[in-house]
């Protein structure tokens, strides 16, 4: 599903993040397929990789709040973190299981949890062209590397203090995005990056008047746990 990016301070995107969290255990096909049932038109997810080099959907490094298991994503094989218990008897699913369950349906917002994945995760997403992706991360490192194997690709430098330059960080990465924490929002920060040419979401906004204020500032996505709450009046 090809999601272009609409005008600033039209209607922002409805991005669901780690799926639809509110309603499901995060970071599962569950949560996908509850977080697109609910209308987002993204689906926002965490990428680590195994111990035998898989890239797997968690937020966390470890298993030990999600799952029944215990220890660290790096340090455990597909077959290990696949026999792992979650909320809802989910499993941990992968970067390919979920680019299936979304393909044709949403854009997808990946973010880069740890260090030198980024070749693996764009090969993974090149073999289903039909899902539109957002590379994200704090690690702006890495969004470098995104560009330069991907000189089109989407990416999210992802922040979360007002810097005092308001674009540098981005503009640094090479960033088509910037994703600042809620927290973080100002006027002058996202009307500072928009008249650089970025785009703005926020994350996480969950609470009505938190989205009400996010509109407000003309914001270009918006990412909750609640998908369904992002809906147009």
């Amino acid at each position: 599903m090809e999601v272009m990016m609409r005008h600033t301070r039209q209607v922002p995107l409805r991005i669901g993040h780690r799926g639809a969290a509110g309603h499901a255990p995060e970071n599962t096909l569950l949560s996908i397929e509850t977080a697109l049932a609910l209308g987002a038109e993204v689906i926002e997810i965490d990428v680590h990789r195994s111990l035998d080099g898989q890239l797997i959907v968690m937020h966390d490094e470890r298993v030990d709040r999600t799952t029944n298991g215990s220890g660290y994503i790096r340090d455990l094989t597909l077959a290990q973190l696949q026999k792992l218990e979650m909320a809802a008897r989910q499993r941990v699913p992968t970067l390919p299981e979920v680019l299936q369950a979304v393909r044709g349906r949403a854009a997808l917002m990946v973010e880069i949890k740890v260090r030198r994945i980024v070749p693996e995760v764009m090969r993974a997403t090149a073999e289903v062209p039909e899902v539109s992706v957002f590379y994200a991360s704090f690690l702006h490192s890495e969004l470098l590397r995104v560009r330069e194997l991907g000189p089109a690709a989407q990416t999210i430098a992802l922040i979360e203090a007002v810097p005092v330059s308001f674009t540098a960080f981005a503009l640094e990465a090479r960033a088509t995005h910037a994703g600042l924490a809620f927290e973080s929002l100002e006027p002058a920060f996202v009307d500072g990056l928009q008249e650089a040419g970025l785009y703005v979401f926020t994350y996480t906004v969950d609470a009505a008047r938190d989205i009400a204020r996010a509109r407000s500032l003309g914001v270009d996505g918006l990412i909750s746990n609640f998908p369904d709450r992002l809906m147009p009046d």
